[in-house]
């Protein structure tokens, strides 16, 4: 799939969270990452978005949408201690409608 974004909304996020989205287009590729449909308060969007967890360097928490063909990032950052746990599969809370992307 290809990966797109605003690139305003690249900037912003660059300078918030010091994390670009062209980074962020790698975690796609993490044969190990975890993802789940995104329930959060602050999904407002009409579209339905998802958030993974990959590592590209360190391990990001991506939030974005699939459009066509094309994932769309809405946002990222580094993840946290939890997510960390998440991925690296030391976590209990692994339940939380996580799943491997890749099945």
């Amino acid at each position: 799939m290809n990966v797109e974004w605003d690139e305003n909304k690249n900037q912003q996020n660059k300078q918030k969270h010091h994390i670009s989205f062209e980074t962020a287009s790698y975690v796609f590729a993490d044969p190990f990452r975890l993802e789940r449909y995104d329930h959060s308060e602050n999904n407002v969007r009409e579209e339905d978005s998802f958030q993974t967890i990959g590592k590209v360097e360190d391990v990001l928490f991506v939030v974005y949408t699939e459009r066509f063909e094309s994932y769309r990032i809405i946002s990222a950052r580094l993840a946290d201690a939890e997510e960390r746990r998440l991925y690296y599969g030391n976590s209990k809370k692994r339940n939380q409608d996580w799943r491997p992307a890749n099945i």
